[in-house]
């Protein structure tokens, strides 16, 4: 039987309609890695024949494309014809992928702010695991939100990529840990012939985002040799939060409240202890010296119970703040592919890839700001007694610098450096006239570097407040108000601040032997069988600069993470795929996985089942079961301790008052500020143990129309996760007093196992004049997690039409939708059951999209649908509405080797969904992009 690969898949009636949409529309749940091709047309874009595939899942070659699990399939025509530039921004489309994460939009300060995750099912950025063609990815060096390891989808270059593979469910039994929520595969070109070279270039219509990409791929083929190359080179500018009138400025706050929208406090002095008139006027004329960024004001508070209203006082304040952000990074990006084939005469095929990575990003995380002295090793003390004549009390204060006072914007970018390398060699034939072998070794690197600016904590202590006044209780300073009112010059900033550099690397190296083929036959047919044997080392290595360590914290008011280590792995794998009837398929594998490492994961055994049933020629019926499991994210285990700080409400304090937290009395500075948390490597950790299963059909409704309809459950026990400050911190207060949040009866007695190892995570020190002693530091660190549940529908719908006079048309619909999603934090909690729809849940439940391609002589188009289903709203009352954005192009071809194409990506400036009551900056939900409307041309051209 014949089929195609590359841009589209050929294969009997039961999914010709489906695969004949592959090549300008989003393909349902089919893919193929092809072998044994023969050339096609110079720099063509046309499918190749081969004469069979190996299906993302399984390692056996089939003659059927369509497996016992639904896989999805994103070829290149497919990425470049529905709009995009890069491979991370089609992914971000699937509608698999519904799980929230940080972003451009929201992470600059974090501790992966140039790293792009995929969350498929809503399970975590970890549990997808990327292969490059069917080989383990490197780990992004810098872990994920400072905790666990994840792979950078932002790293791979469209330029050489032929298909992207996705199975969206448990495949440990196959590939091992880390598939749990599903595999990515990105398949690159090969066997390529003539050269194409593409040149696209646009901007945004709301300012910003100017971007260009250039493009190589060529190829050439001899009678028992190939070469394939790629080159790319993609750069864009930076995108600014000032260049979004929506979302350049404090005033753009849709929910102000009463008071409407008042600006940052940020230059400002008050009484710790707040109420009527506790704000010290600054000197009059103040804050006209910072260049027009701050403006006079008169603070006022509300009491959310009473509704009274308080003058706190006059201040400067700074609305324009937020819009010295970066939305997007500005990148430079670099790569390069090759790979070739030799044909020995014995029949043996060596081959070798090579693909080169190099990227140079920025971003800004906005300016800076002090809250107060900081005392190296110990942190920053945001309450102070000030002996200040006229002050004299306990204050907080606040000061957010100017870009002026800095150097400009540019002074306030951090600047990442990234390269990476994946080599591999192998070699493949066959013996005994039935069966085939394939043996690869590769190794794969991942460096990278980042700096930003940033203040120095005993600089900043000596300027503006001078040596402590005592050694105990609350700091005594006698702040230095000349210069806290005076903007800084440049000079000075530079003088109390340094460049931070971090340095990482990860790697992996791995072996690998498949031999696969038909063992004997079977009355109903022959039993294929595949047998894999594996071998792998993988390691990081995390230098973060010293003073960001949680024990040497002498940079102000950041913190960080070291860590390093490897672990060896082994692997012995088998699969079956047994006919049983001429209709009824049986597939079956298994895998056993060794590992050598410090944790207490020694070994782990999955399997997995599938059934295939053909009662008619135009109808599959499928289901599949399997295990899976996920071992410790490498700096969960070789973490050397990092910090992290947030504004947490004590909990324990609060209660003890007498009163209620959420309640006005709990609102102020005395029952929430700023905590630190402390987490470190726990070898202690178990692996993530879990379990899936799908059902569903692919029908043939007619030769123009297909669709699909899967069911798909994914389980997973003892998931890792690290404990939140908030969540450490209300246990603490109700193991304290014996009472909830909501001033009920805790559930857990103060002497229970679990109480005791809650307050162990918690340490305080007195504080002279508070309530109680101030919580100084919280041990947090990752547990093994009890249970996360997703289930739901995957939907597919393909329809083609030829028409002589109108050209040809092709639809593709899919669909995904989130029936049951539950959690449950740690074993002594209740199941969340209806996590799914929970006002704190922000992954999405739905997501359509869709794809509509005509071409007609010289004329092709295409119009590209993504529909983001509802999400809560930010005050928790309800839901706001779906999310619809449209891209389309038209291209015409020129000449036989020129083509232009103009494209237009979210056609109707679509920004974000409008939430009335959002009043947190940015205003709106991370995952909705503030770009808005995208316009680029396109030029490409093909010769020998």
């Amino acid at each position: 039987m014949a089929v195609r690969n590359a841009h589209g898949l050929q294969r009997s009636r039961l999914t010709a309609a489906l695969i004949s949409a592959l090549v300008l529309t989003t393909a349902g749940a089919a893919a193929a890695q092809d072998t044994q091709q023969t050339t096609p047309p110079a720099g063509s874009d046309k499918p190749t024949n081969i004469e069979g595939v190996v299906v993302t899942g399984s390692r056996i070659k089939r003659a059927e494309i369509e497996g016992p699990s639904p896989v999805t399939i994103i070829s290149s025509a497919q990425i470049e014809k529905e709009g995009f530039t890069t491979v991370f921004d089609a992914l971000e489309t699937l509608t698999q992928n519904g799980g929230a994460v940080q972003n451009e939009l929201n992470s600059a300060g974090g501790f992966t702010p140039n790293g792009s995750p995929v969350n498929l099912r809503g399970l975590g950025p970890g549990r997808t695991l990327l292969l490059i063609n069917g080989r383990r990815a490197a780990d992004y060096p810098f872990p994920y939100n400072g905790q666990s390891n994840f792979q950078n989808f932002g790293a791979i270059p469209a330029a050489a990529v032929d298909r992207i593979e996705l199975l969206a469910g448990g495949a440990s039994a196959i590939y091992g840990s880390d598939a749990v929520a599903g595999v990515v595969n990105v398949v690159l070109k090969t066997n390529y012939e003539g050269n194409t070279v593409k040149v696209r270039g646009g901007t945004t219509s709301e300012g910003g985002g100017d971007f260009g990409d250039i493009q190589w791929v060529g190829g050439k083929t001899g009678d028992n040799w190939s070469v394939t190359y790629a080159f790319e080179y993609f750069a864009d500018e930076p995108m600014w939060a000032y260049q979004r009138d929506f979302m350049d400025s404090r005033r753009d706050n849709p929910f102000p409240g009463f008071l409407g929208n008042q600006p940052a406090s940020t230059l400002r002095i008050s009484r710790s202890t707040g109420g009527a008139n506790s704000y010290f006027a600054p000197p009059a004329g103040t804050c006209a010296k910072f260049g027009g960024e701050y403006v006079d004001h008169t603070f006022r508070s509300q009491n959310t119970t009473t509704g009274v209203v308080t003058t706190l006082g006059q201040a400067c304040g700074y609305y324009d703040d937020v819009g010295y952000q970066t939305i997007a990074n500005g990148n430079r990006d670099l790569s390069a592919y090759v790979y070739g084939t030799y044909n020995l005469d014995n029949g043996i095929e060596l081959w070798g890839s090579l693909q080169g990575y190099n990227s140079k990003s920025k971003l800004s995380g906005g300016v800076e700001f002090f809250n107060g002295p900081h005392i190296d090793g110990t942190g920053t003390f945001t309450t102070i007694f000030a002996t200040n004549p006229g002050i004299n009390t306990n204050v907080t204060l606040q000061r957010i610098l100017t870009p002026q006072e800095v150097g400009g914007l540019e002074a306030t970018m951090q600047k990442f450096n990234e390269k990476s390398i994946d080599l591999a060699v192998g070699a493949r034939g066959t013996f005994g006239e039935r069966f085939d072998w394939d043996f690869t070794l590769g190794r794969a690197e991942y460096r990278a570097d980042r700096t930003r600016p940033r203040l120095d904590g005993s600089a900043l202590t000596d300027w503006f407040f001078g040596p402590r006044l005592n050694t105990t209780g609350t700091p005594r300073y006698l702040i230095n108000l000349d210069r806290f009112y005076t903007p800084l010059t440049p000079e000075q900033y530079r003088s109390m601040s340094s460049i931070l550099k971090y340095e990482a690397e990860s790697w992996v190296t791995q072996g690998s032997f498949v031999l696969s083929g038909d063992l004997f036959d079977l009355p109903a047919g022959p039993l294929g069988f595949a047998a894999t044997l594996e071998g792998t080392q993988q390691g990081y290595d995390l230098k973060s600069p010293d003073g960001i360590l949680p024990t040497n914290r002498t940079v102000y008011n950041l913190t960080g993470t070291n860590g390093g280590g490897d672990r060896d792995r082994y692997a012995l794998g088998v699969e079956f795929s047994v006919p049983v009837l001429d209709s009824l398929k049986l597939s079956l594998s298994g895998r056993y996985d060794k590992y050598d490492d410090i944790t207490n994961v020694d070994d782990a055994r999955t399997w997995g089942a599938g059934l295939e049933w053909r009662p008619l020629e135009s109808l599959l019926v499928r289901g599949n079961y399997a295990t899976s499991f996920k071992a410790p994210d490498m700096h969960y285990v070789y973490n050397e301790g990092s910090g992290s700080f947030s504004n947490v409400l004590d909990t324990y304090r609060c209660l003890n008052a007498g009163l209620t937290p959420g309640q006005s009395g709990c609102t102020t500075t005395t029952y929430t500020y700023s905590m630190f948390a402390t987490s470190q490597g726990e070898p202690s950790l178990e692996e993530e143990k879990g379990k899936s299963w799908s059902a569903g059909f692919v029908w043939d409704l007619g030769d123009s129309l297909s669709m699909s309809v899967d069911y798909y459950d994914i389980e997973l026990e003892g998931a890792v996760t690290t404990l939140s400050s908030t969540y450490i911190i209300d246990n603490e207060g109700g193991c304290r007093t014996g009472l909830t949040r909501t001033r009920r009866p805790f559930p857990f007695a103060s002497n229970s196992a679990f109480c005791q190892e809650i307050l162990s995570r918690v340490t305080r020190t007195p504080a002279p004049g508070e309530p109680t002693d101030r919580v100084t530091n919280i041990r947090s660190g990752p547990v093994n997690q009890s249970l996360l549940h997703v289930a739901g529908i995957d939907a597919v719908v393909d329809y083609r039409m030829d028409t002589d006079r109108w050209g040809d048309f092709r639809w593709n619909l899919a669909y995904s939708h989130t029936l049951k999603s539950e959690r449950q934090l740690v074993a002594t909690d209740p199941v969340e059951k209806d996590w799914r729809d929970d006002p704190g849940n922000f992954d999405f439940r739905s997501r359509i999209r869709a794809s509509m391609g005509w071409s007609k002589g010289d004329w092709t188009s295409n119009l590209f649908m993504i529909r983001y289903g509802s999400l809560p709203n930010w005050q928790e009352t309800g839901r706001i509405a779906p999310y619809i954005v449209w891209n389309a192009n038209v291209s015409k071809q020129i000449t036989d080797k020129l083509e232009l194409t103009l494209f237009v990506n979210n056609v109707f400036n679509k920004l974000h969904p409008e939430d009335r009551g959002f009043n947190s900056y940015p205003y709106f939900w991370r995952s909705f992009s503030p770009t808005g409307r995208e316009i680029s041309a396109q030029v490409e051209y093909k010769f020998n």
